[in-house]
């Protein structure tokens, strides 16, 4: 929806726009999800979120619509979220998305999933260890602090700019 068609939406009492908002999203998505459908009785919250979200897909036109249902699908993954999960799939099978394209976007989600499992994890056992850390990272002659090329200067601040 364009930003001319909401500012006139607004201009609405909430019995006008929530319906108006609600056809934008069921136009979108090919169904109303669930979360939407049951804010549509608090307008307060649903006008502003409904725009909010309106806002974020009008700048993810540079990206093929597919590729963001792809996302949405890892992301549902990611989160372990069954409801959005199931709603992106049944979503992307309306635009013609084949299952092997919806699997791979699974098992992306499901890989950064576990990537942050394990980086929680390992970070909480490791301050567990202090010692048996700082020893391993002098014996390899590095920092485990270090994730990034060295050189970045955005993520990889040295402990002497910290002091």
């Amino acid at each position: 929806m364009k930003l001319e068609d909401i500012v006139e939406i607004l201009k609405n009492s909430p019995e006008k726009a929530v319906p108006e908002l609600l056809e934008d999203v069921r136009k979108q998505y090919g169904e109303i999800p669930y979360i939407t459908n049951f804010m549509k009785d608090f307008p307060e919250i649903f006008i502003p979120k409904t725009i909010y979200d309106n806002s974020i897909m009008r700048g993810l036109q540079s990206l093929d619509p597919d590729v963001v249902e792809l996302i949405s699908i890892g992301v549902a993954s990611a989160l372990r979220c069954d409801h959005c999960l199931r709603m992106h799939i049944r979503v992307a099978r309306r635009r013609g998305i084949n299952k092997v394209s919806i699997f791979y976007a699974i098992m992306i989600g499901a890989s950064l999933s576990n990537a942050a499992v394990l980086a929680d994890s390992t970070r909480a056992l490791a301050s567990e260890f202090p010692s048996e850390e700082k020893r391993s990272e002098d014996e390899r002659g590095e920092n485990i602090g270090h994730f990034c090329d060295p050189s970045c200067g955005i993520c990889n601040i040295s402990k002497d700019t910290i002091k």
